[in-house]
């Protein structure tokens, strides 16, 4: 994996100890899944861009979040995990509740527009 710019590895290393774990998890699967995506930080967040799709990852005061910004890419996983708190574009992940990595995934494929998973 191309190695992250430091403003994000300085915004994954400001997180609470007991988040960066996942946070960073959550870096390397976008970085996985879309490795000729362009890292920045955009609205204050770890941003991935490829083409016209995008994935922030985000570190908020009582949650992870990841946002796509269309409902239809988060639809994989609110399908699986009705419960799950969503925005209109966006998974909210609290410390308690599990990261389904495998749907997950597909939500990722879908926001950076990839059609292959390998």
């Amino acid at each position: 994996m191309p190695e992250l710019p430091s403003e994000i590895a300085d915004y994954i290393d400001s997180a609470p100890p007991e988040r960066r774990a996942r946070l960073t998890q959550l870096v390397e699967l976008v970085q996985q899944l879309s490795p000729q995506a362009v890292v920045t930080m955009r609205y204050k967040m770890p941003t991935f861009t490829a083409g016209s799709g995008w994935v922030s990852v985000a570190n908020q005061k009582h949650y992870l979040s990841v946002y796509t910004c269309q409902l239809a890419h988060i639809a994989p996983y609110k399908k699986r995990y009705p419960k799950q708190k969503t925005g209109k574009g966006c998974i909210n992940f609290a410390d308690k509740d599990h990261i389904d990595l495998a749907v997950l995934t597909d939500v990722i494929i879908s926001a950076m527009g990839t059609m292959d998973k390998d």
